[in-house]
């Protein structure tokens, strides 16, 4: 999206306005009956909620068609646009810390709170089938070093088809430095990029239309495969997840927030159609285009938003830091239960750190939270007892997939303001208006269509 001066004849509001009509919902509030209509459908008739499992997989292949565009075109056009290498290799190291310093804290909160509840003691670690588990057995977290590697693409086409955000960021990156030296020659590509990018974000518009059905199928899907039953057997281990979950937003996020002067209303209100995806489809990229909208929206630079959501996702997974601790203690609370091995607090740290390695090369694998989780145990656990606990925990991962996808979207938005703030390039005009109809008068003055958006807001 094009920035433009906020002035008072672009946002007057017009005399005789009328009201919202009250049946012209919002997205949001679309979405959340499709989560309820999905929940319901699915414990009462669990045929169903599996049958319409088809609709979720629609809405993702929609996401996912839309990520490589446009992270690629935003990306490009808004560092060709300024074209300063060290204000993006600023940008770049002030995000990195910041992922670092939060998904730390993210970890020591998992840690107090899986030995506060304490989820696995009691629970005997009993042999069940162990199939699925040895196909997530057969990945492997990277280390350091092929992660390294991994970032940069072998072919840019391959990287897009497999929606490697990862890889797709760093060649957008140094594309845009590209055509930002050879300058007006390069201008063709500039604009090209910046249409490309206007029209990804009307196109997610468009998708979004159907994430009420989409996310309303995966909730059918989800109760109807876990069933309530599923939270009286291991539903310590799931509310210790989501106190902890909890315990970040607050205590971390929450005066992260303050101490960067981000609007937290404004901010509250961008995120919730992207988190409420993200938790319904357990997919954070399914929220991704959704999230990038609305921070753009909210008032960060799109150079910004392009840059540090997507790196996010790979070195930024706050929930699923928590997830991750939370699990394996919980899994050797329950070796201890079955076989007497103990693991002191000592040990609980150390393997902790090993987390905070191997974690950062979680998004090159599928079902990647379980990969790690899987080899981590292997290390610090005897007698093959870690695949077992994973086979435990795999019955219930898509319950707890659901509130740790939904806290990694907050904290990659969050993160994106911060950055934002950080580089004073944060628009407060623009985060003023957020959501209001004078953000729908503002985007027609600049030339944008806003039907879509008028439909959320009544205008």
């Amino acid at each position: 999206m094009t920035s433009t001066p906020l002035t008072p004849n672009a946002i007057e509001p017009k005399p005789g306005q009328p009201g919202k009509p009250w049946y012209r919902l919002s997205l949001t509030t679309w979405i959340m009956i499709g989560l309820v209509v999905g929940g319901f459908v699915g414990w009462v008739r669990p045929d169903w909620g599996n049958k319409v499992f088809f609709l979720r997989d629609i809405f993702l292949n929609l996401i996912r068609s839309i990520i490589a565009p446009l992270v690629f075109s935003t990306l490009v056009v808004g560092i060709a646009g300024g074209g300063d290498l060290k204000q993006v290799g600023r940008m770049g190291a002030k995000a990195l810390l910041y992922f670092e310093i939060v998904t730390t804290i993210a970890l020591f909160i998992g840690l107090g709170v899986v030995n506060l509840t304490k989820p696995g003691v009691g629970v005997r670690l009993v042999a069940p089938s162990l199939e699925t588990v040895q196909k997530i057995g057969e990945n492997h977290p990277k280390t350091i070093v092929e992660t390294l590697v991994h970032i940069f693409p072998a072919s840019i086409v391959d990287a897009m088809v497999r929606g490697d955000v990862l890889q797709i960021v760093a060649f957008a990156v140094l594309f845009a430095l590209a055509v930002a030296a050879i300058g007006e020659k390069g201008k063709p590509i500039l604009r090209a990029m910046d249409s490309l990018s206007q029209i990804m974000f009307r196109f997610t518009s468009y998708v979004m239309m159907f994430a009420p059905i989409g996310v309303g199928a995966a909730m059918a899907h989800t109760i109807a495969t876990q069933g309530l039953g599923v939270l009286v057997n291991l539903g310590k281990l799931i509310g210790s997840l989501y106190i902890a979950l909890i315990v970040f937003i607050l205590f971390v996020l929450g005066p992260v927030a303050v101490l960067a002067r981000v609007p937290i209303r404004k901010f509250l209100k961008a995120v919730r159609e992207p988190a409420t995806i993200a938790f319904a489809t357990t997919s954070s990229e399914s929220a991704l285009p959704k999230a990038m909208e609305a921070m753009e929206r909210l008032g960060v630079p799109p150079r910004i938003v392009g840059f540090v959501m997507p790196t996010g996702y790979s070195f930024n997974l706050d929930g699923t830091s928590l997830y991750l601790t939370i699990a394996s203690v919980f899994v050797a609370q329950a070796a201890e239960a079955t076989t007497g091995y103990h693991m002191d607090f000592g040990r609980q740290l150390l393997m902790m750190l090993t987390l905070m390695v191997t974690s950062k090369g979680i998004a090159a694998v599928p079902r990647a939270s379980l990969v790690i989780l899987l080899a981590t145990l292997g290390t610090f656990l005897p007698g093959g007892l870690g695949p077992i606990g994973v086979a435990v925990i795999f019955g219930v991962d898509e319950l707890m997939d659901m509130g740790r996808t939904c806290v990694n979207v907050i904290g990659n938005c969050l993160a994106t303001v911060v950055v934002a703030r950080w580089e004073g390039e944060f628009d407060d005009d623009r985060a003023r208006i957020f959501g209001t109809p004078e953000e729908a008068r503002l985007d027609l003055a600049e030339g944008e269509p806003a039907f879509v958006r008028s439909v959320e807001l009544g205008d």
